[in-house]
């Protein structure tokens, strides 16, 4: 961790509450925030009408994004809250798809590739808060949102990310996560279970206080 400023990712599958919990904590915490892109990427709609022909694509413009992103605050020693980390574009996304088959071995070794290039320029996060939910909620959260991409996502898609989400986390060291429960957990009316967050974050993450 810096002695200047300190970065937070909150990570978890699509539907977990990423966006809505980096803008809390982005004004209580008084961070700069930074938010997946989703609006303005070009891959998203065609993704998942034909996976295997846009997985790498899609993959790529999101690797770069977060990287971009990452290295603007890092480089101006701001402290952030981010919207998903780029390890999990590795180790989450683009490696499911390659076990899937629906990114080629070539395609996977070219973005691995690039993937060690990048991380060398950046600093892992100083604290993971993982918000984990059950493929039944994410699917009814996903659902409740209508996007219109994302009509089509199976249970069986977001059941195979939330194993590679488990695996992963499970290979952190534990002072540097933060695991959330977030099925029942509303952030607006559960007053009291945000407020404990945000207390274990600044346990975790003292710089903050």
């Amino acid at each position: 961790m810096s002695s200047n400023f300190c970065q937070i990712a909150i990570a978890g599958n699509i539907g977990a509450g990423k966006t809505t919990l980096t803008k809390k904590l982005s004004e209580d915490l008084n961070i700069k925030p930074i938010f997946e892109s989703v609006d303005d990427n070009p891959y998203l709609e065609n993704f998942y009408s034909d996976m295997s022909r846009w997985s790498f694509n899609l993959q790529i413009f999101f690797l770069h994004k977060r990287f971009s992103n990452q290295l603007e605050l890092i480089n101006s020693k701001q402290s952030f809250v981010q919207d998903r980390s780029i390890y999990e574009d590795k180790e989450i996304f683009a490696k499911n798809l390659n076990d899937m088959k629906l990114m080629s071995d070539v395609d996977w070794d070219t973005y691995c590739n690039l993937f060690n290039d990048m991380i060398q320029f950046i600093d892992q996060p100083d604290l993971i808060i993982y918000l984990k939910a059950s493929t039944s909620t994410l699917i009814s959260r996903i659902k409740n949102r209508k996007r219109d991409f994302e009509i089509d996502i199976s249970p069986e898609y977001i059941h195979s990310l939330n194993i590679y989400y488990d695996k992963w986390i499970s290979k952190i060291d534990k002072n540097k996560v933060l695991i959330v429960d977030s099925d029942n957990f509303n952030i607006f009316k559960d007053i009291d279970k945000y407020i404990d967050i945000k207390n274990s974050i600044l346990r975790k993450v003292p710089i903050l206080c």
